[in-house]
């Protein structure tokens, strides 16, 4: 039998993240974040940077922005069109097992 060892980060989604948490936790620059950010990938609280605070689901996203872009080579305007289509085939997976189930 082999042993897979799976590794994660583990984010509780009613806590709150500053800019430099969510840096900390994508292992990614400031610029990169503020990237997503102006690209509408993610939408933090507070009017200035330094104020920003970030859900845990925004974390998660940023996540999943990193991989895309280091695993496909996608710029962030693929990101973003790539995780708008996966919230929509996530959105119509659930319709249908709404339908099925009635």
């Amino acid at each position: 039998m082999t042993r897979q060892v799976i590794s994660g980060t583990l984010l509780d989604e009613r806590v709150v993240y500053s800019l430099e948490e969510v840096c900390q936790v994508c292992g990614s620059r400031t610029e990169w974040v503020v990237e997503l950010v102006d690209e509408g990938i993610l939408e933090p609280t507070g009017n200035r940077r330094r104020d920003w605070c970030f859900p845990g689901s925004s974390v998660h996203v940023a996540m999943k922005a990193r991989r895309l872009q280091q695993d496909l080579g996608l710029n962030l305007s693929g990101v973003a069109l790539v995780l708008d289509l996966l919230d929509e085939i996530e959105k119509l997976r659930s319709q249908i097992s709404m339908l099925e189930s009635d």
